[in-house]
């Protein structure tokens, strides 16, 4: 891998991370990739190599500050440098406050903010020292507007929209950029793992999936162009714009129009 530049990306194997991975292929970079499923990592390898890039694809629980530490480590050496860190790996629950068990909170939260906050606690002392590299934080448009019936969902996104706008604070002037990642929709199989203490909402969900015209690919393409621009946000979808725009003009009538929209899409 000498010579080109060296991207990570966790929860590569699959939807948008796997995505994520052939895009920054496509954009020159060779790629260091974490899974749970070692199987999908090897099905990655040859569509990658195809693009003229390779993978070094490790099966890591990001969960595991160890384990992130030695997908930095591997980076590292295949590389001698970190130039794109992407934290992508992620899970979904459902359901209201009180209904959803607290275990699922902490499983959840485990995942979606413990494994950013893992990934960039290694990555970024070694970009500083570089003087340069990029942070890609996965979040959501939920972690800007705030459905109901998805509280530990948009409480853990809104979490990492947070840490990423620190980030980019801490950051500036030292050649490191720092970028959020906020979709709506699209196919992928973020509920294939997901648990659920209502169905209605897991329903409502793969219901905006099927109707989004986006696909991951799409996704993918839309957030390394605005990390290589060096935005700080990459909000790509324009319902998720709307609606944050909405969330701001009208605060305190928003969580109602949000609950009304889920009812009428639930019964549509």
């Amino acid at each position: 891998m000498a010579g080109r530049p060296v991207a990570v990306v966790t929860g590569a194997g699959s939807g948008l991370g796997k995505a994520l991975a052939l895009e920054l292929a496509r954009r020159g970079h060779d790629v260091v990739g974490c899974d749970l499923e070692e199987a999908r990592l090897e099905a990655l390898a040859p569509e990658l190599e195809a693009l003229g890039s390779r993978l070094v694809g490790l099966r890591v629980d990001v969960t595991v500050p160890e384990g992130v530490e030695g997908l930095r480590d591997a980076a590292m050496h295949a590389g001698g440098r970190l130039d794109v860190w992407v934290n992508n790996a992620g899970v979904a629950v459902a359901g209201e406050v009180g209904d959803v068990p607290l275990a699922d909170w902490r499983w959840l939260l485990e995942v979606n903010l413990m494994g950013v906050v893992h990934g960039c606690h290694v990555a970024v002392p070694v970009m500083r020292r570089q003087g340069s590299g990029r942070i890609l934080n996965v979040a959501s448009a939920a972690g800007l507007v705030s459905t109901p019936g998805m509280a530990a969902y948009n409480a853990s996104k809104a979490a990492v929209v947070a840490l990423t706008e620190t980030l980019a604070g801490e950051l500036a002037g030292t050649g490191v950029g720092a970028t959020v990642l906020c979709p709506t929709f699209f196919p992928t199989n973020l509920l294939d793992t997901a648990r659920s203490a209502d169905e209605r909402h897991r329903r409502t969900a793969h219901k905006l999936m099927q109707r989004s015209t986006w696909t991951a690919a799409d996704v993918a393409r839309v957030a390394l162009t605005d990390l290589e621009a060096g935005r700080l946000y990459s909000v790509p979808m324009a319902d998720g714009r709307w609606l944050w725009r909405l969330k701001r003009a009208a605060p305190d009538r928003f969580g109602g129009l949000l609950a009304w929209g889920a009812r009428r899409i639930r019964g549509g």
